[in-house]
């Protein structure tokens, strides 16, 4: 196995991690977005990863890929609040369905991960200029 596919690897996870964080931050911004109308209302996006393992030797290759982003299918949230612009016949407006509790446990998760990644990409560099020392 090459050992500079460490750096790969790892890439691939900080990249994969920092689409998840801008999710997160997107859900984050739209969290008291309302609308009258319950197919218009914004719904909580999450990615979707992938593990890649690809072929033998040293043609092989591994990582993360994200698949794509989803939206959430839980049901936005009606509140009565006849008064307000946007609220439809009936007295209704509708929040989007993120989870604050949800999102930040994201947000901390994807942080670490992302921090983990680089360490292991600075241990691999150091353990490399180690290695390239020995001969000296």
């Amino acid at each position: 196995m090459d050992l500079f596919r460490v750096f790969d690897i790892a890439g691939s996870g900080m990249g994969a991690q920092s689409v998840r964080l801008n999710a997160t931050a997107s859900n984050l911004a739209n969290i008291n977005s309302v609308s009258g109308d319950p197919a218009q209302v914004y719904r909580a996006r999450h990615p979707v990863f992938e593990t890649v393992v690809a072929g033998l030797g040293a043609d092989s290759s591994a990582g993360v890929r994200v698949l794509g982003v989803v939206e959430s299918t839980a049901d936005p949230v009606p509140v009565y609040e006849p008064g307000h612009p946007e609220a439809d016949e009936a007295g209704y407006i509708y929040r989007g369905n993120v989870d604050l509790a949800s999102e930040m446990t994201n947000m901390i998760s994807a942080s670490r991960a992302y921090q983990n990644n680089v360490e292991i990409l600075n241990t691999s560099k150091d353990l490399m200029l180690r290695t390239l020392s020995l001969g000296s």
